[in-house]
């Protein structure tokens, strides 16, 4: 079975195409995931779609404070 990580994951790479949607998408996967998580997708996230969705990424983990 595929962890929440992995299904996130699957949702963002579907909703890429529309920035209001991955950002939508991206926004609910950071209140659901666990901290180890959400530093986890962050990386991915900027691995993958950086250069499409830089602003977005940057506006949502913005606020996260980095894991120590």
């Amino acid at each position: 079975m595929a962890s929440m990580l992995e299904y996130i994951k699957i949702i963002l790479q579907k909703v890429s195409f529309d920035r209001r949607l991955f950002e939508k998408e991206l926004r609910k996967a950071i209140r659901m995931l666990m901290p180890a998580e959400v530093t986890r997708l962050r990386q991915w996230c900027y691995d993958n779609y950086s250069a499409v969705h830089l602003h977005v990424l940057n506006s949502c983990f913005a606020r996260l404070t980095p894991s120590s």
